[in-house]
């Protein structure tokens, strides 16, 4: 079932961590929901055929979700969550489009005007790695993992 937008102050903020070769780690996306509430997630990447957007995928307190599987072919890759019970949010400044219920957008232009909302995804440079995963916190500060 879909997330539904509910509009909230920006208040909560993310942590960022490769994932680093240990054991049989498979190479994918992830985003982890270390929050005591349901998180929907959304997420942009450059595509073949241009800018695109998809979600909502819901995550459970404390748990994984797999965004994109296999070894990632872009270095960069945009994301933008929703707390569904207290309407936190975690974004960033690169505006891409989102819809109400399940989405998928090919371009980044004229949200408004095709019918899709507009919100700010923040930008993971995954420096060509090919796992990645987002650690989403209620911290009140962003921190980034290095390799």
């Amino acid at each position: 079932m879909p997330l539904r937008y509910v509009p909230a102050a920006a208040f909560l903020a993310s942590l960022c961590i490769p994932l680093f070769a240990a054991g049989a780690a498979r190479a994918d996306f992830r985003v982890c929901n270390g929050t005591q509430n349901l998180v929907g997630v959304a997420i942009g990447y450059r595509a073949e055929e241009g800018w695109t957007t998809e979600g909502w995928w819901q995550v459970p307190a404390s748990t994984c979700a797999t965004l994109i599987e296999g070894e990632l072919q872009s270095r960069y890759y945009y994301l933008y969550a929703e707390d569904a019970a207290r309407g936190g949010r975690w974004t960033g400044e690169v505006n891409m489009c989102v819809a109400e219920n399940e989405f998928k957008i090919v371009g980044v232009q004229d949200c408004f005007a095709r019918g899709y909302q507009r919100m700010g995804f923040k930008e993971y440079d995954t420096g060509r790695q090919g796992s990645w995963m987002v650690q989403l916190s209620d911290a009140p500060s962003t921190q980034e993992g290095q390799n």
